[in-house]
């Protein structure tokens, strides 16, 4: 199936590498080249990264599993440039360096990674969408686009001063679609009127959307057999504007399953839809962190805090009363030099690095109570 949008580009639906399967610290080679041959030989090629995937691993994987393993026309790569420089000088050989690690002369896709109010006078001062239009011109890139965590306003804003950028990848999907926070319909139609193609992360929302319990998978459960995930992506994908939906697939199993509802993809139906809407329902009548995993805010914390795993467990109690969180967290999370959420010292940099500008050091301080005075 031919992509509406760019007649290279196979399907609609894109393998997100930044939650590859793992063998203790370093990424399970074997079973993502399976992984990586299923995709294939299901006529989809579109493969995301990042720099900052992974640590840096997840450009040394592709190269491991796709780049030297299939034909550069075969498959369609997007990589971005993340906000890991200072200067214009630097531009040139961080990208020349994503090239190398991924084992290819070009990038189809090159995005600026993560544009919001905090970092955007940054790469505008150091001329990186220039530099990536310089790119383009030279043949290294072929399109131009880039990611967003910021208001609608400001993507206007950007658009406003970058109007020949060819794509924006935004974070989308049905929890957060007309929400008063993410704001995503209001953002989508912002690019629908620039005429410019969307790009869906996180459509089920860090794996929220993907491991529904109880009342909300039972709603999914009365209409099919298909699973939360498979409603969560083909929401995302069921809108005209959607060029791609990614989805950041960890091992064969979830491989397996995207692919049995996106390998030849069908809109949802009124009746989907619908029951959709319940979900929406009975999700947002439940306290919980909207944090999508994506561990930027890790690294640098000097108090080695895992701070999206926590969120996550404080949301599997709040959402799913799932009481093992815990044990969890004492037994798992606390534990092997990682501090606890009381032990936060506020420095703020977890705020900085993080897209959805969650107050995390607040977000903490309720997780301490919750966790560290109940038994």
């Amino acid at each position: 199936m031919e992509n509406k949008f760019f007649k290279e580009i196979k399907g609609n639906f894109g393998f997100g590498c930044m939650r590859l399967p793992m063998l203790n610290d370093k990424v399970n080679i074997e079973e993502f080249k399976n992984m990586v041959d299923l995709f294939m030989s299901s006529g989809l090629n579109y493969f995301d990264t990042a720099m900052v995937y992974i640590g840096g691993l997840s450009e040394l994987a592709l190269k491991e599993a796709l780049t030297s393993r299939y034909d550069r026309s075969s498959y369609i790569l997007t990589n971005k440039l993340s906000d890991v420089f200072n200067s214009e000088e630097e531009l040139e050989g961080i990208f020349n360096k994503q090239l190398e690690h991924c084992g290819v002369d070009y990038f189809d896709f090159y995005l600026l990674h993560s544009q919001h109010k905090g970092n955007f006078d940054k790469y505008r001062k150091c001329k990186a969408y220039e530099f990536a239009f310089r790119m383009k011109r030279e043949g290294k890139v072929k399109h131009v686009g880039f990611s967003f965590h910021d208001t609608p306003e400001y993507l206007e804003h950007i658009l406003s001063i970058y109007p020949d950028v060819d794509v924006v990848q935004l974070q989308f999907n049905y929890l957060d679609y007309d929400s008063q926070t993410f704001r995503s319909k209001q953002c989508y139609e912002i690019c629908k009127r620039h005429n410019k193609p969307v790009i869906v992360m996180e459509p089920v929302r860090g794996g929220l959307l993907a491991n529904l319990t109880g009342e909300a998978r039972g709603v999914f459960s009365a209409i099919s057999s298909y699973s939360p995930a498979s409603y969560a992506i083909r929401f995302a994908a069921s809108f005209d504007n959607i060029m791609m939906v990614l989805s950041g697939m960890s091992n064969v199993e979830q491989m397996k399953d995207n692919l049995s509802h996106m390998a030849n993809f069908k809109p949802l139906e009124d009746y989907e839809y619908e029951a959709i809407e319940k979900v929406k329902e009975i999700l947002n009548s439940k306290a919980s962190i909207p944090c999508t995993g994506c561990r930027y805010c890790v690294d640098g914390c000097p108090m080695k805090i895992l701070i999206p795993d926590i969120f996550k467990a404080k949301n599997r109690v709040e959402l799913f009363k799932d009481w093992m969180a815990y044990g969890y967290y004492k037994d798992e999370l606390t534990q092997n030099g990682h501090s606890k959420a009381s032990e936060c010292i506020k420095c703020g940099k977890c705020e900085k690095s993080c897209p959805q500008h969650l107050p995390i050091r607040a977000l903490l301080e309720k997780v301490a109570e919750e966790f560290e005075k109940n038994k």
